[in-house]
Protein backbone atom coordinates (compact mmCIF):
# COMPACT_ATOMS: atom_id res chain seq x y z
CA UNK A 1 0.00 0.00 0.00
CA UNK A 2 1.25 3.66 -0.90
CA UNK A 3 -0.01 5.19 2.33
CA UNK A 4 -1.66 3.84 5.79
CA UNK A 5 -5.49 2.91 5.98
CA UNK A 6 -7.51 4.05 8.44
CA UNK A 7 -11.19 2.39 8.09
CA UNK A 8 -11.80 2.35 11.51
CA UNK A 9 -15.25 3.34 11.65
CA UNK A 10 -16.02 1.44 8.25
CA UNK A 11 -14.72 -1.47 9.80
CA UNK A 12 -16.64 -0.89 13.09
CA UNK A 13 -20.07 -0.92 10.90
CA UNK A 14 -19.42 -3.89 9.37
CA UNK A 15 -18.55 -5.80 12.10
CA UNK A 16 -22.12 -4.23 13.34
CA UNK A 17 -23.64 -5.85 10.21
CA UNK A 18 -22.59 -9.13 10.85
CA UNK A 19 -23.89 -9.09 14.19
CA UNK A 20 -20.23 -9.56 16.21
CA UNK A 21 -19.22 -8.26 19.23
CA UNK A 22 -15.10 -7.04 19.18
CA UNK A 23 -13.85 -10.22 20.59
CA UNK A 24 -15.80 -12.69 18.13
CA UNK A 25 -14.74 -10.11 15.46
CA UNK A 26 -11.05 -10.22 16.57
CA UNK A 27 -11.16 -13.87 17.39
CA UNK A 28 -11.81 -15.16 13.54
CA UNK A 29 -9.23 -12.68 12.26
CA UNK A 30 -6.66 -13.59 14.83
CA UNK A 31 -6.24 -10.63 16.69
CA UNK A 32 -6.64 -9.61 20.06
CA UNK A 33 -9.95 -7.33 21.21
CA UNK A 34 -7.33 -4.72 22.60
CA UNK A 35 -5.78 -4.48 19.07
CA UNK A 36 -8.96 -4.65 17.36
CA UNK A 37 -10.68 -2.11 19.46
CA UNK A 38 -7.32 0.66 18.22
CA UNK A 39 -7.96 0.14 14.85
CA UNK A 40 -11.69 0.38 15.11
CA UNK A 41 -10.78 3.67 16.89
CA UNK A 42 -7.87 4.80 13.98
CA UNK A 43 -5.55 4.92 16.65
CA UNK A 44 -3.56 1.81 14.45
CA UNK A 45 -3.63 1.62 10.69
CA UNK A 46 -5.56 -1.49 8.98
CA UNK A 47 -1.80 -3.60 7.52
CA UNK A 48 -1.94 -5.91 4.63
CA UNK A 49 -2.07 -9.25 6.42
CA UNK A 50 -5.16 -8.20 8.54
CA UNK A 51 -6.86 -6.71 5.19
CA UNK A 52 -6.34 -10.35 3.51
CA UNK A 53 -7.62 -12.23 6.03
CA UNK A 54 -10.96 -10.06 6.35
CA UNK A 55 -10.55 -10.81 2.26
CA UNK A 56 -10.85 -14.26 3.05
CA UNK A 57 -13.10 -14.95 6.07
CA UNK A 58 -16.02 -12.04 5.15
CA UNK A 59 -15.18 -11.62 1.42
CA UNK A 60 -14.99 -7.71 1.68
CA UNK A 61 -14.39 -5.49 -0.71
CA UNK A 62 -10.74 -4.35 -0.24
CA UNK A 63 -12.04 -1.05 -2.48
CA UNK A 64 -15.09 -0.51 0.04
CA UNK A 65 -12.25 0.47 2.68
CA UNK A 66 -10.79 2.64 0.81
CA UNK A 67 -10.60 6.08 2.08
CA UNK A 68 -11.22 7.87 -1.26
CA UNK A 69 -15.02 8.22 -0.76
CA UNK A 70 -14.45 9.94 2.26
CA UNK A 71 -12.22 12.54 1.29
CA UNK A 72 -14.70 13.43 -1.82
CA UNK A 73 -17.20 13.48 0.84
CA UNK A 74 -15.02 15.75 2.75
CA UNK A 75 -14.48 18.25 0.10
CA UNK A 76 -17.70 18.22 -0.38
CA UNK A 77 -19.34 19.01 2.95
CA UNK A 78 -16.25 21.31 3.22
CA UNK A 79 -17.92 23.26 0.03
CA UNK A 80 -21.02 23.27 1.62
CA UNK A 81 -20.52 24.87 4.63
CA UNK A 82 -18.96 27.76 2.64
CA UNK A 83 -21.89 29.24 1.87
CA UNK A 84 -22.61 32.24 3.72
CA UNK A 85 -26.35 30.18 4.89
CA UNK A 86 -23.55 29.04 7.70
CA UNK A 87 -21.99 31.64 9.53
CA UNK A 88 -19.19 31.18 11.81
CA UNK A 89 -15.50 29.61 11.55
CA UNK A 90 -15.14 26.95 8.76
CA UNK A 91 -14.77 22.99 9.98
CA UNK A 92 -11.39 22.15 9.01
CA UNK A 93 -11.08 19.25 6.14
CA UNK A 94 -9.51 17.01 9.20
CA UNK A 95 -12.22 17.22 11.18
CA UNK A 96 -14.74 17.09 8.28
CA UNK A 97 -12.53 13.54 7.35
CA UNK A 98 -13.07 12.53 11.03
CA UNK A 99 -17.22 12.77 11.20
CA UNK A 100 -17.26 11.70 7.59
CA UNK A 101 -15.34 8.20 8.55
CA UNK A 102 -17.68 7.87 11.60
CA UNK A 103 -21.30 8.67 10.07
CA UNK A 104 -20.96 8.98 6.11
CA UNK A 105 -24.39 7.78 5.63
CA UNK A 106 -25.37 11.26 8.10
CA UNK A 107 -23.07 13.22 5.38
CA UNK A 108 -24.95 12.15 2.63
CA UNK A 109 -28.20 13.14 3.81
CA UNK A 110 -27.04 16.55 4.98
CA UNK A 111 -25.57 16.98 1.57
CA UNK A 112 -28.85 15.91 -0.12
CA UNK A 113 -30.34 18.56 2.09
CA UNK A 114 -28.19 21.19 1.23
CA UNK A 115 -28.45 20.44 -2.71
CA UNK A 116 -32.52 20.54 -2.03
CA UNK A 117 -32.13 23.86 -0.56
CA UNK A 118 -29.61 25.71 -3.39
CA UNK A 119 -32.22 23.90 -5.89
CA UNK A 120 -35.13 25.52 -4.09
CA UNK A 121 -33.03 29.12 -4.27
CA UNK A 122 -32.55 28.73 -7.62
CA UNK A 123 -35.36 28.09 -8.53
CA UNK A 124 -36.58 31.19 -6.15
CA UNK A 125 -34.09 32.93 -8.29
CA UNK A 126 -35.68 32.49 -11.41
CA UNK A 127 -39.38 32.85 -10.29
CA UNK A 128 -38.13 36.16 -9.46
CA UNK A 129 -36.42 37.17 -12.99
CA UNK A 130 -39.19 35.89 -14.69
CA UNK A 131 -41.55 37.52 -12.76
CA UNK A 132 -39.61 41.10 -12.99
CA UNK A 133 -38.40 40.55 -16.37
CA UNK A 134 -39.14 43.60 -19.14
CA UNK A 135 -39.59 41.39 -21.87
CA UNK A 136 -43.04 39.63 -21.20
CA UNK A 137 -42.56 38.30 -24.85
CA UNK A 138 -40.85 35.41 -23.16
CA UNK A 139 -43.32 34.11 -20.85
CA UNK A 140 -42.18 32.10 -18.28
CA UNK A 141 -42.78 28.05 -18.96
CA UNK A 142 -44.91 26.05 -16.18
CA UNK A 143 -48.55 26.53 -15.07
CA UNK A 144 -50.40 29.95 -15.45
CA UNK A 145 -53.68 30.67 -14.53
CA UNK A 146 -56.63 31.36 -17.46
CA UNK A 147 -56.16 34.87 -17.28
CA UNK A 148 -52.44 35.01 -16.88
CA UNK A 149 -52.36 32.79 -20.67
CA UNK A 150 -54.61 35.09 -22.50
CA UNK A 151 -52.47 38.20 -21.53
CA UNK A 152 -49.75 36.62 -22.19
CA UNK A 153 -51.13 35.87 -25.80
CA UNK A 154 -52.02 40.23 -26.03
CA UNK A 155 -48.45 41.11 -25.09
CA UNK A 156 -46.21 38.20 -27.34
CA UNK A 157 -49.12 40.27 -30.18
CA UNK A 158 -47.93 43.41 -28.71
CA UNK A 159 -51.60 44.37 -27.69
CA UNK A 160 -52.15 44.68 -31.36
CA UNK A 161 -54.69 41.90 -33.54
CA UNK A 162 -54.91 43.07 -36.97
CA UNK A 163 -57.37 41.02 -38.26
CA UNK A 164 -60.18 42.15 -35.82
CA UNK A 165 -59.01 45.89 -36.30
CA UNK A 166 -59.35 46.03 -39.93
CA UNK A 167 -62.30 44.32 -39.73
CA UNK A 168 -63.73 46.46 -37.02
CA UNK A 169 -62.62 49.50 -39.51
CA UNK A 170 -63.57 47.90 -42.18
CA UNK A 171 -67.53 47.47 -41.07
CA UNK A 172 -67.79 51.25 -39.31
CA UNK A 173 -67.03 52.63 -42.51
CA UNK A 174 -69.11 50.29 -44.79
CA UNK A 175 -72.18 50.92 -42.37
CA UNK A 176 -71.50 54.73 -41.47
CA UNK A 177 -71.71 54.04 -37.79
CA UNK A 178 -72.31 57.27 -36.45
CA UNK A 179 -68.97 58.23 -34.20
CA UNK A 180 -69.76 58.99 -30.48
CA UNK A 181 -73.42 58.04 -31.42
CA UNK A 182 -73.21 54.29 -31.88
CA UNK A 183 -75.64 52.29 -29.54
CA UNK A 184 -78.96 52.51 -31.87
CA UNK A 185 -76.83 51.94 -35.14
CA UNK A 186 -75.54 49.26 -33.36
CA UNK A 187 -79.09 47.85 -32.25
CA UNK A 188 -80.26 48.18 -35.70
CA UNK A 189 -77.28 46.52 -37.30
CA UNK A 190 -77.98 43.04 -34.89
CA UNK A 191 -82.08 43.02 -35.63
CA UNK A 192 -81.30 43.85 -40.02
CA UNK A 193 -78.24 41.26 -40.73
CA UNK A 194 -78.88 38.90 -37.83
CA UNK A 195 -82.40 38.86 -36.40
CA UNK A 196 -81.07 39.75 -32.95
CA UNK A 197 -83.16 41.87 -31.03
CA UNK A 198 -82.31 43.87 -28.11
CA UNK A 199 -84.15 44.04 -24.72
CA UNK A 200 -83.02 45.63 -21.35
CA UNK A 201 -82.66 44.34 -17.91
CA UNK A 202 -84.91 46.17 -15.37
CA UNK A 203 -82.63 47.44 -12.19
CA UNK A 204 -84.13 44.27 -10.24
CA UNK A 205 -83.53 41.88 -12.74
CA UNK A 206 -79.95 43.07 -13.77
CA UNK A 207 -78.45 42.26 -10.07
CA UNK A 208 -76.08 39.35 -11.36
CA UNK A 209 -75.26 40.11 -15.49
CA UNK A 210 -74.55 43.49 -17.27
CA UNK A 211 -75.17 41.30 -20.59
CA UNK A 212 -76.47 38.40 -21.36
CA UNK A 213 -77.78 36.39 -24.37
CA UNK A 214 -80.01 33.88 -25.84
CA UNK A 215 -79.40 32.45 -29.30
CA UNK A 216 -82.24 30.49 -28.60
CA UNK A 217 -84.73 33.58 -28.85
CA UNK A 218 -82.10 35.35 -30.43
CA UNK A 219 -81.85 37.81 -27.42
CA UNK A 220 -79.29 40.06 -26.40
CA UNK A 221 -80.40 41.52 -22.58
CA UNK A 222 -78.11 44.49 -21.65
CA UNK A 223 -78.55 46.15 -17.94
CA UNK A 224 -80.06 49.34 -17.65
CA UNK A 225 -78.17 50.31 -15.22
CA UNK A 226 -75.26 51.05 -17.35
CA UNK A 227 -74.49 53.67 -19.43
CA UNK A 228 -74.98 54.50 -23.13
CA UNK A 229 -71.32 53.65 -24.31
CA UNK A 230 -71.29 50.49 -22.14
CA UNK A 231 -74.15 49.41 -23.28
CA UNK A 232 -72.74 50.23 -27.00
CA UNK A 233 -69.93 47.95 -26.39
CA UNK A 234 -71.28 45.22 -25.37
CA UNK A 235 -73.57 45.51 -28.67
CA UNK A 236 -70.25 45.58 -30.13
CA UNK A 237 -69.28 42.54 -28.57
CA UNK A 238 -72.41 40.63 -29.92
CA UNK A 239 -71.64 41.57 -33.62
CA UNK A 240 -68.10 40.34 -33.19
CA UNK A 241 -69.28 36.94 -31.76
CA UNK A 242 -71.96 36.45 -34.38
CA UNK A 243 -69.38 37.56 -37.20
CA UNK A 244 -65.98 36.62 -36.43
CA UNK A 245 -66.35 33.73 -34.15
CA UNK A 246 -64.48 31.36 -37.03
CA UNK A 247 -61.11 34.01 -37.30
CA UNK A 248 -61.12 34.04 -33.16
CA UNK A 249 -61.19 30.34 -33.47
CA UNK A 250 -58.45 30.10 -35.81
CA UNK A 251 -56.65 32.79 -33.69
CA UNK A 252 -56.34 30.57 -30.31
CA UNK A 253 -55.73 27.67 -31.91
CA UNK A 254 -53.06 28.89 -33.28
CA UNK A 255 -51.54 30.27 -29.99
CA UNK A 256 -51.87 26.60 -28.42
CA UNK A 257 -53.14 27.47 -24.75
CA UNK A 258 -52.37 24.74 -21.76
CA UNK A 259 -56.04 24.92 -21.52
CA UNK A 260 -59.59 25.30 -22.08
CA UNK A 261 -60.07 28.17 -19.56
CA UNK A 262 -57.59 30.41 -21.06
CA UNK A 263 -58.57 30.05 -24.85
CA UNK A 264 -62.10 31.22 -23.44
CA UNK A 265 -60.35 33.86 -21.97
CA UNK A 266 -59.05 34.68 -24.69
CA UNK A 267 -61.94 34.26 -27.29
CA UNK A 268 -63.72 36.95 -24.95
CA UNK A 269 -60.44 39.34 -24.49
CA UNK A 270 -60.53 38.75 -28.80
CA UNK A 271 -64.56 39.72 -28.81
CA UNK A 272 -63.83 42.54 -26.86
CA UNK A 273 -61.01 43.93 -28.66
CA UNK A 274 -62.75 44.25 -31.73
CA UNK A 275 -66.19 45.86 -29.83
CA UNK A 276 -63.20 48.52 -28.71
CA UNK A 277 -61.77 48.65 -32.27
CA UNK A 278 -65.09 49.15 -33.53
CA UNK A 279 -66.37 51.97 -31.34
CA UNK A 280 -63.02 53.88 -32.14
CA UNK A 281 -61.91 52.60 -35.75
CA UNK A 282 -57.86 52.75 -36.26
CA UNK A 283 -57.34 54.97 -38.73
CA UNK A 284 -59.80 57.60 -36.95
CA UNK A 285 -58.97 57.33 -33.41
CA UNK A 286 -54.98 57.37 -33.97
CA UNK A 287 -55.53 60.86 -36.10
CA UNK A 288 -57.73 62.23 -33.76
CA UNK A 289 -55.50 61.12 -30.17
CA UNK A 290 -52.63 63.01 -32.08
CA UNK A 291 -54.61 65.71 -33.00
CA UNK A 292 -55.87 66.28 -29.26
CA UNK A 293 -52.82 65.89 -28.15
CA UNK A 294 -53.59 62.33 -26.23
CA UNK A 295 -56.22 64.26 -24.22
CA UNK A 296 -58.02 61.64 -22.42
CA UNK A 297 -60.68 63.35 -21.82
CA UNK A 298 -61.64 64.71 -24.96
CA UNK A 299 -61.02 61.32 -26.56
CA UNK A 300 -63.42 59.99 -24.22
CA UNK A 301 -66.08 62.57 -25.31
CA UNK A 302 -65.22 62.46 -28.80
CA UNK A 303 -65.78 58.63 -29.33
CA UNK A 304 -69.07 58.29 -26.35
CA UNK A 305 -66.97 55.87 -24.51
CA UNK A 306 -65.73 55.56 -20.77
CA UNK A 307 -62.24 57.31 -19.84
CA UNK A 308 -60.65 53.19 -19.14
CA UNK A 309 -61.91 52.35 -22.89
CA UNK A 310 -59.85 55.29 -24.54
CA UNK A 311 -56.88 54.71 -22.23
CA UNK A 312 -56.73 50.74 -22.88
CA UNK A 313 -57.54 51.41 -26.66
CA UNK A 314 -54.05 53.96 -26.57
CA UNK A 315 -51.68 50.67 -25.84
CA UNK A 316 -53.40 49.05 -28.84
CA UNK A 317 -52.63 51.46 -31.78
CA UNK A 318 -49.48 49.07 -32.90
CA UNK A 319 -50.58 48.44 -36.98
CA UNK A 320 -47.37 48.41 -39.14
CA UNK A 321 -46.80 51.42 -40.93
CA UNK A 322 -48.69 54.00 -38.77
CA UNK A 323 -48.25 53.17 -35.19
CA UNK A 324 -49.13 55.15 -32.04
CA UNK A 325 -47.34 56.14 -28.94
CA UNK A 326 -46.78 52.65 -27.60
CA UNK A 327 -47.83 53.12 -23.92
CA UNK A 328 -49.36 50.43 -21.08
CA UNK A 329 -52.07 50.36 -19.74
CA UNK A 330 -53.48 49.05 -16.18
CA UNK A 331 -56.17 48.94 -13.96
CA UNK A 332 -55.43 48.76 -9.84
CA UNK A 333 -58.25 48.43 -7.42
CA UNK A 334 -58.23 50.16 -4.08
CA UNK A 335 -56.21 46.88 -2.82
CA UNK A 336 -53.42 47.68 -5.21
CA UNK A 337 -54.50 44.19 -7.39
CA UNK A 338 -53.86 44.88 -10.83
CA UNK A 339 -57.10 43.55 -12.64
CA UNK A 340 -56.23 44.71 -15.50
CA UNK A 341 -53.00 45.51 -17.77
CA UNK A 342 -51.70 45.36 -21.66
CA UNK A 343 -49.16 46.61 -22.83
CA UNK A 344 -47.12 47.68 -25.96
CA UNK A 345 -44.03 49.17 -24.36
CA UNK A 346 -41.25 47.30 -22.05
CA UNK A 347 -42.73 48.30 -18.52
CA UNK A 348 -42.38 45.45 -16.29
CA UNK A 349 -45.86 44.17 -14.36
CA UNK A 350 -45.36 42.24 -11.95
CA UNK A 351 -47.45 38.57 -12.12
CA UNK A 352 -48.26 38.18 -8.65
CA UNK A 353 -48.88 40.65 -5.55
CA UNK A 354 -50.03 44.58 -5.84
CA UNK A 355 -48.41 47.28 -7.57
CA UNK A 356 -45.46 49.47 -6.36
CA UNK A 357 -46.56 51.79 -3.74
CA UNK A 358 -44.78 54.90 -5.45
CA UNK A 359 -46.59 54.41 -8.34
CA UNK A 360 -49.02 57.04 -8.81
CA UNK A 361 -51.70 54.89 -9.48
CA UNK A 362 -52.35 54.35 -5.47
CA UNK A 363 -52.93 58.22 -5.37
CA UNK A 364 -55.19 58.94 -7.75
CA UNK A 365 -57.90 56.85 -5.16
CA UNK A 366 -57.46 60.42 -3.07
CA UNK A 367 -57.79 63.06 -5.78
CA UNK A 368 -60.92 61.38 -7.20
CA UNK A 369 -61.67 62.23 -11.25
CA UNK A 370 -58.02 64.25 -11.20
CA UNK A 371 -55.16 63.42 -13.73
CA UNK A 372 -52.00 62.77 -12.22
CA UNK A 373 -48.90 62.54 -13.71
CA UNK A 374 -45.39 61.41 -12.78
CA UNK A 375 -41.64 60.26 -13.69
CA UNK A 376 -40.87 57.24 -12.96
CA UNK A 377 -37.63 54.88 -13.54
CA UNK A 378 -38.15 51.02 -13.26
CA UNK A 379 -35.04 49.03 -12.46
CA UNK A 380 -34.00 48.31 -15.62
CA UNK A 381 -32.92 52.25 -16.16
CA UNK A 382 -35.59 53.05 -17.93
CA UNK A 383 -37.65 56.00 -17.33
CA UNK A 384 -41.91 56.44 -18.02
CA UNK A 385 -43.99 59.46 -18.30
CA UNK A 386 -47.34 58.38 -15.93
CA UNK A 387 -50.88 59.15 -15.97
CA UNK A 388 -53.59 58.08 -13.24
CA UNK A 389 -57.19 58.73 -12.97
CA UNK A 390 -59.81 56.75 -10.49
CA UNK A 391 -62.76 55.86 -11.90
CA UNK A 392 -65.86 55.01 -10.36
CA UNK A 393 -68.25 52.26 -11.61
CA UNK A 394 -71.66 52.57 -9.72
CA UNK A 395 -73.77 49.60 -8.84
CA UNK A 396 -77.28 52.19 -10.03
CA UNK A 397 -78.83 52.13 -6.49
CA UNK A 398 -77.64 52.78 -3.02
CA UNK A 399 -77.50 49.89 -1.50
CA UNK A 400 -75.87 48.29 -4.69
CA UNK A 401 -72.01 48.31 -4.47
CA UNK A 402 -69.74 50.56 -5.96
CA UNK A 403 -66.28 49.97 -7.50
CA UNK A 404 -63.71 51.98 -7.95
CA UNK A 405 -60.53 51.64 -9.85
CA UNK A 406 -57.29 53.23 -10.83
CA UNK A 407 -56.30 54.05 -14.29
CA UNK A 408 -52.58 54.04 -15.17
CA UNK A 409 -51.28 55.09 -18.73
CA UNK A 410 -47.85 55.97 -19.65
CA UNK A 411 -45.05 55.86 -22.18
CA UNK A 412 -41.34 56.03 -22.20
CA UNK A 413 -39.74 59.37 -21.69
CA UNK A 414 -38.96 60.55 -25.09
CA UNK A 415 -42.52 60.27 -26.18
CA UNK A 416 -43.51 62.29 -23.22
CA UNK A 417 -43.96 65.92 -25.21
CA UNK A 418 -46.74 64.37 -27.74
CA UNK A 419 -48.95 64.38 -24.74
CA UNK A 420 -51.22 67.66 -23.54
CA UNK A 421 -50.44 66.34 -19.83
CA UNK A 422 -46.78 67.27 -20.07
CA UNK A 423 -47.39 70.84 -20.89
CA UNK A 424 -45.45 72.58 -17.84
CA UNK A 425 -43.44 69.32 -16.46
CA UNK A 426 -39.46 69.70 -16.17
CA UNK A 427 -38.83 66.34 -18.01
CA UNK A 428 -35.13 66.87 -17.67
CA UNK A 429 -35.46 66.96 -13.88
CA UNK A 430 -33.62 64.03 -13.23
CA UNK A 431 -34.44 64.63 -9.00
CA UNK A 432 -38.23 64.43 -10.30
CA UNK A 433 -37.99 60.95 -11.06
CA UNK A 434 -39.15 58.47 -8.45
CA UNK A 435 -38.05 54.75 -8.36
CA UNK A 436 -40.47 52.49 -8.85
CA UNK A 437 -40.75 48.55 -9.48
CA UNK A 438 -42.84 45.77 -10.48
CA UNK A 439 -43.80 44.86 -6.91
CA UNK A 440 -41.80 44.46 -3.77
CA UNK A 441 -41.71 40.67 -3.93
CA UNK A 442 -39.51 41.14 -6.93
CA UNK A 443 -37.92 44.17 -6.83
CA UNK A 444 -34.20 44.46 -6.06
CA UNK A 445 -33.93 48.58 -4.79
CA UNK A 446 -32.17 48.84 -2.19
CA UNK A 447 -32.82 51.44 0.26
CA UNK A 448 -36.82 51.80 -0.49
CA UNK A 449 -38.51 53.31 2.68
CA UNK A 450 -42.14 52.08 1.11
CA UNK A 451 -40.75 48.23 0.51
CA UNK A 452 -43.38 46.13 2.18
CA UNK A 453 -41.91 42.73 1.93
CA UNK A 454 -38.36 41.71 1.01
CA UNK A 455 -37.45 40.76 -2.42
CA UNK A 456 -37.74 36.97 -3.49
CA UNK A 457 -34.16 35.14 -3.06
CA UNK A 458 -32.54 37.69 -1.00
CA UNK A 459 -31.16 36.66 2.23
CA UNK A 460 -31.92 39.31 5.05
CA UNK A 461 -29.56 41.33 6.52
CA UNK A 462 -31.38 41.68 10.19
CA UNK A 463 -29.89 44.41 12.99
CA UNK A 464 -30.40 43.86 16.13
CA UNK A 465 -28.81 47.40 17.84
CA UNK A 466 -29.65 49.62 14.95
CA UNK A 467 -32.58 51.21 12.79
CA UNK A 468 -33.16 52.67 10.02
CA UNK A 469 -35.68 53.71 7.69
CA UNK A 470 -35.60 50.98 5.31
CA UNK A 471 -38.20 48.48 6.61
CA UNK A 472 -36.03 45.83 5.15
CA UNK A 473 -32.34 45.05 4.74
CA UNK A 474 -30.75 42.24 2.32
CA UNK A 475 -27.63 41.44 0.83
Amino acid sequence: MSRKLFPGPKLRRFREQQDLTQAEFADSLGLSASYLNQIENNQRPLTASVLLKLSSAYNVDLQALSDEDDDRLAAEIHEALSDPLFQGQLINLRELKDVVGASPALISRFLTLYRAYRESEESYRQLAERLSTSDERNPADGAQFPYEESRDYFYIRNNYVGELDQAAEQLQAEQGFRIGHMEDDLTRYLWEHHEVSRALLDNETSHTATRRYDPKTRTLYLSERQPSERRAFHLAYQIARLEHAELMEQLVQEAHFASREGAAVCRVGLANYFAGALLMPYTLFLAEAKRQHYDLEKLELRFGVTFESVCHRLSTLQRPGAKGIPFYFVRVDMAGNISKRQSASSFHFARSGGACPLWNVHEAFAAPSKILTQLAQMPDGKTYFCIARSVTKTGGGYLNPTRRFAIGLGCELEYAPQLVYSTGVDLDNQSAITPIGPSCRVCERRHCAQRAFPPIGKRLEVHENQRSFEPYTFE
